[in-house]
């Protein structure tokens, strides 16, 4: 299960170069349901994910490079390409939950939009989330920033 907010991001007030970051590419197969392909870093996946908004089911198969490349091959839309950085919580605002925020900047056609995302282990969490200042505007229920939906735009 995959519980996680999601937030329009206009500036960084941060050093990302003290942050862990990742390369992602990825295209779908199809937008409904879900299923993409991805190359993040070294790594490959199949992955399907449920209708929702906050709250999906998300099942993640490893391939092989190969299988990726062929799969790859067979996305509709663009192929979605981002840098991913990963920033504790803890360094935005006072916080010992061990949250992470994933901060994505995509490039392409979709630059210059930035998104942060925040994975949580309840729902309950989540709907408690109060976002840090430089967070904008909260597309959590919005299916215009899913990624499946960006591939197609």
């Amino acid at each position: 299960m995959e519980i996680e907010r999601k937030y329009l991001i206009d500036k960084v007030p941060i050093d990302l170069n003290t942050c862990k970051s990742r390369r992602i590419e990825q295209g779908y197969l199809s937008t409904e349901p879900v299923v993409r392909v991805r190359r993040d870093n070294d790594a490959y996946f199949l992955t399907y994910k449920s209708k929702g908004l906050m709250v999906r089911e998300e099942y993640n198969l490893p391939l092989t490079k190969e299988s990726y490349e062929h799969l790859r091959e067979k996305a509709d839309g663009r192929l979605i390409t981002k840098t991913r950085y990963e920033i504790p919580l803890a360094l935005c605002m006072p916080d010992d939950s061990g949250l992470i925020i994933e901060l994505d900047f995509f490039e392409g056609e979709l630059a210059p939009l930035i998104l942060a995302e925040v994975e949580f282990p309840n729902e309950e969490l989540a709907h408690a989330f109060v976002a840090p200042d430089w967070f904008g505007e909260d597309v959590t229920f919005s299916s215009d920033y899913h990624n499946s939906t960006l591939s197609r735009k």
